[in-house]
């Protein structure tokens, strides 16, 4: 079995935000947990207008350039770490206009949730969980909600180093990431073709 190829999606598109150091440091924690590539998705880099596709996304009748690549992108995907932070009790639009994008893509891939906010994402991460199990993900029992400190939330500079902020967490994330490996690896075994 080659090494499972999961997808860690920035969840926030905010000028100030620390989605991205946040994400590094999953995907850091994750090579050196599991054996398995990490590749950090930007939802910056991937400009999906709303409302764009005039057809239903489940039907997979897509007509923008953007929405081909970005199903290429996520169908190749062994798994998805999807990392957001909390905002009003929710996650942000853009991660969920990411995901309304497709359908069939989603399809029965494992997922991990690491949730973050002032009060740790938690809220967040039950909303994001329903979604993804309408279309039948499997995601992980372990969700990491990182509570971010009192000083963190009022700088909002954009900056954190996740290593310290987070540094009793970090077993967490290693927990969630492993049984996303598992959820991987367990597809892979039924995909293999019995010998003759």
């Amino acid at each position: 079995m080659s090494d499972p190829h999961f997808l860690v999606i920035i969840g926030s598109v905010r000028t100030r935000r620390i989605g991205s150091d946040i994400a590094r440091w999953v995907a850091e924690i994750g090579r050196a947990t599991v054996q398995a590539t990490f590749e950090l998705i930007d939802l910056r880099d991937w400009p999906l207008p709303m409302d764009a596709e005039p057809g239903i996304p489940a039907l997979g009748d897509y007509e923008q350039p953007q929405t081909f690549a970005w199903s290429r992108k996520v169908a190749a995907a062994n798994g998805i770490v999807f990392v957001t932070p909390q905002y009003n009790w929710g996650y942000p639009a853009p991660l969920k206009n990411a995901i309304d994008h497709l359908y069939a893509e989603w399809r029965d891939k494992p997922a991990a949730i690491v949730s973050y906010g002032g009060h740790g994402g938690g809220k967040c991460a039950a909303q994001l969980r329903e979604v993804l199990s309408s279309m039948t993900m499997r995601v992980t029992d372990a969700m990491p909600a990182l509570i971010l400190p009192t000083g963190q939330v009022q700088a909002n500079d954009g900056r954190i180093d996740a290593t310290f902020a987070f540094a009793g967490d970090g077993q967490f994330v290693e927990a969630a990431l492993r049984q996303l490996h598992a959820l991987a690896a367990d597809d892979a075994r039924r995909t293999v073709m019995p010998t003759v």
